[in-house]
């Protein structure tokens, strides 16, 4: 698959997220997994960060992530669907192949102040219409909390 090649830990380690996922699963079955993914432009590159989290109930969450680099993305539409893209390429990939269906966390947010907020309903929309319970700003981001930090 695509998307397992380029997935690793915290330390650099390759990591394929089906694999990965399954052991997490085997250990502690009921850690909720969530996907996000978040993206920066800087220069000439936007780069986009991919993030697989599990979260332990109150015993904390850890994650591996894929990094992309594409040409500049200037139009903020693009950019941002392209986000919704990369998480739910990776959720249907964890979907088909475990029977679990991960979270999606959107970087967006709810607040028509935010630029975001225009993609909010047709992404959300197009996550639930494929099964997925949805997590936008102001509310819980676990996944794209880790996106941002290893963007910035």
């Amino acid at each position: 698959m695509e998307n397992s090649v380029a997935f690793k830990d915290i330390q650099g380690n390759i990591i394929d997220p089906i694999d990965h996922t399954r052991e997490i699963l085997k250990k502690n079955p009921f850690v909720e997994v969530h996907v996000g993914t978040d993206s920066q432009s800087v220069a000439k590159k936007t780069q986009y960060i991919t993030v697989i989290a599990y979260r332990y109930g109150n015993r904390g969450v850890h994650y591996i992530m894929k990094k992309s680099g594409v040409p500049q993305i200037k139009d903020l539409w693009t950019r941002l669907w392209k986000e919704t893209e990369l998480s739910i390429g990776i959720a249907e990939a964890i979907k088909n192949s475990l029977n679990i269906i991960p979270e999606i966390d959107l970087d967006y947010n709810e607040n028509e102040n935010f630029k975001s907020n225009k993609l909010v309903n047709a992404s959300k929309g197009l996550a639930n219409s494929l099964g997925y319970k949805v997590n936008i700003k102001p509310h819980v981001q676990i996944a794209t909390r880790a996106a941002d930090y290893h963007c910035k």
